[in-house]
């Protein structure tokens, strides 16, 4: 009798401590995101993503102000659309920016939003026209490579002539 009842206990914490490792991993991977707070979605277009992804975070500031609903390809206009849904209680101006950050060096990227000056503000359903894309780490190497390869060219001595 007294070591069924201890096995029950048991039991319910090691049920108890795995739902606590699912919910920390699903936070920890941003697939979870507990906020009941009323939206409101917007849209931006963007020439090139990079490494965004459905989920990421929305600051303006410094502050999460919302999150990246769903990433599609306009076959229209050759970019990427990226529905965003804003808190409600957070407004900014019809001509705000919107731009790809990255957190630190190598981390996840986020959109981060720049408040405008026009008396309006967003609504429901408008389009932010100004965008600037993700910058791309390889495309900089890339030209970085490519502009000391032209400085080297650039210096060596033509063929023939005398020093």
């Amino acid at each position: 009798m007294q070591s069924s009842r201890y096995d029950a206990w048991v039991g319910f914490f090691v049920l108890l401590g795995g739902a606590a490792l699912l919910f920390l991993a699903l936070k920890a991977g941003n697939l979870l995101s507990l906020n009941f707070d009323d939206t409101y979605q917007v849209s931006a277009r963007f020439d090139n993503i990079g490494g965004l992804k459905a989920r990421a975070a929305v600051k303006s500031a410094g502050v999460v102000v919302g999150r990246v609903e769903s990433i599609s390809f306009d076959d229209k206009t050759f970019q990427a659309k990226v529905v965003i849904n804003l808190q409600k209680g957070t407004l900014f101006p019809k001509d705000s920016s919107a731009k790809i950050l990255t957190a630190g060096l190598l981390g996840e990227q986020y959109i981060g939003l720049e408040p405008g000056a026009d008396e309006k503000n967003l609504a429901a359903g408008d389009l932010i026209r100004q965008t600037q894309s993700a910058v791309v780490l390889e495309n900089l190497i890339g030209q970085f490579i490519n502009s000391k390869a032209s400085d080297m060219g650039s210096a060596q001595p033509a063929a023939g002539a005398k020093p």
